[in-house]
């Protein structure tokens, strides 16, 4: 039998009214003609609610088609092929947002005359806000096991990612701490980049890597013949980061004069430069750190109390890689695609014996000693997948641990021999690392390097 849709005209309606899609039409001035029960299904506009009205219904924000009905009809030109595509967010009756897609096709007359025009639209609505959940669910996954540049998804460290967040909130002095290579400084830098100071400038420096009589010209500046080689005015890091953030790693190896001008900065919100008798007003922010147990150098006087309870206004410790071991494969997948990438090598992967040791070793040197092993072995490796042959030799004689909590690899007889020296030439100077160092013939980066590795207490 077949079907002639000019005499039967009701089996094309309930044809349409059976689709999925809404489907309208319009006459030739835009005001709507007929209305599908697919388009009031979707919409929750009945026919009796459009119908003799104009298109205003598909009318929304961020519209990119349907309220443009009218101008199609008004200037066909740009269509000639009558069919325009259709992105439109509408509300619906109800208030729901509405995702459409659809299209508009021009009907003319027996004349070629626009006569009004037909559309369809499908309701993406579930897809759309589905994929926007996915997305938001993989976000949220990333920042648990990433945050900015530091990388764990181990309970602690999210403790340590929420107090960072809140640090960016503000601007409080905050104190980082923690032992060597835990990533005090990359945890500074993730507080600079989501505050408001971000597009500012971040500078960051090593109290302990600057001679004494450096580093207070390195902070505040100098001016011209204000001491011996002061050639010409010099501008200090607190002025260059004006507006922006200063880290000042190893703040616990500053002297008391110095922490007293430090100090000053703080309250006062104003520098000197050395030799200058005007202050210059400055607006950064302060992050500092250190690895030294500033509680006990507070008791001997090495810390001054007043500085010590400004720099201390909101305190974030940094645990050490012992406490955190089920962010170890995190970390290892994290550094070998950092290699892989700076090197172009197709690595990918870890032999399981390698993983077992780096599980097993005690990590005095923490996230950074581990990013070392695996730059080491990139060295070695000869095949696409890292082996244990390719770690360094104290991570391969790493033994079983009893917990999670490994002790410290015990020293061999060169390393107490080396703390045996450094000790007798930091008790001749009484603690003063630049005049050891010249005693011990070496920089004083490299005794300062040598303390923290030792764990050497410095007298006083």
């Amino acid at each position: 039998m077949e079907l002639d849709f000019r005499k039967n005209p009701g089996i094309l309606s309930n044809m349409v009214d059976a689709m999925a899609d809404g489907v309208f039409t319009v006459d030739k001035s835009g005001n709507i003609v007929a209305w599908s029960s697919g388009a009031a299904r979707i919409t929750g506009y009945s026919s009796q609610d459009v119908v003799g009205k104009p298109c205003h219904v598909l009318e929304g924000q961020n519209c990119k088609g349907f309220s443009s009905v009218t101008d199609i009809l008004a200037n066909p030109q740009p269509h000639p092929w009558g069919i325009c595509n259709q992105e439109c967010k509408v509300l619906s009756k109800d208030g729901r947002e509405l995702y459409l897609y659809g299209n508009v096709a021009l009907v003319r007359d027996e004349g070629g005359n626009v006569a009004g025009a037909i559309g369809t639209f499908t309701d993406l609505t579930s897809f759309i806000l589905d994929n926007e959940k996915i997305t938001v669910l993989e976000e949220q996954t990333k920042s648990r096991d990433a945050f900015q540049q530091l990388v764990g998804k181990s309970q602690v460290m999210q403790e340590v990612f929420r107090r960072l967040r809140l640090a960016a909130q503000s601007d409080v002095t905050v104190l980082l701490t923690g032992e060597s290579g835990t990533g005090k400084e990359l945890a500074a830098r993730a507080v600079h980049a989501l505050s408001s100071r971000k597009d500012k400038p971040f500078y960051a420096i090593n109290c302990s890597a600057i001679p004494e009589t450096l580093l207070e010209s390195e902070l505040f500046g100098h001016v011209k013949g204000s001491f011996t080689g002061a050639i010409r005015d010099k501008a200090g890091v607190f002025q260059v980061a004006d507006g922006g953030t200063l880290f000042l790693d190893e703040i616990g190896d500053t002297s008391p004069l110095l922490q007293l001008k430090l100090l000053r900065v703080l309250q006062e919100g104003e520098i000197r430069r050395v030799g200058d008798e005007r202050g210059i007003k400055i607006n950064v922010r302060l992050l500092t750190a250190t690895n030294r147990d500033l509680k006990t150098l507070l008791a001997s006087g090495q810390i001054r109390e007043d500085f010590y309870y400004r720099i201390r206004v909101f305190e974030i410790k940094l645990p050490p890689l012992r406490e955190r071991r089920e962010d170890l494969p995190l970390l290892v997948n994290h550094f070998i695609g950092e290699a892989s990438r700076a090197q172009q090598r197709p690595i990918r992967d870890m032999a399981k014996d390698a993983m077992q040791h780096l599980m097993q070793y005690a990590w005095p040197g923490n996230v950074r000693e581990l990013k070392n092993a695996i730059e080491h072995a990139f060295v070695t490796v000869s095949g696409d997948c890292l082996t244990l042959l390719d770690l360094p030799s104290e991570v391969r004689s790493a033994g079983p641990t009893s917990s999670s909590s490994a002790p410290l690899l015990q020293p061999t007889l060169d390393e107490n021999s080396e703390r045996k020296r450094i000790e007798e030439a930091l008790r001749k100077t009484h603690g003063r690392k630049m005049e050891a160092a010249k005693i011990l013939g070496m920089s004083r980066v490299t005794l300062w390097k040598k303390i923290n590795r030792l764990g050497i207490e410095i007298p006083h």
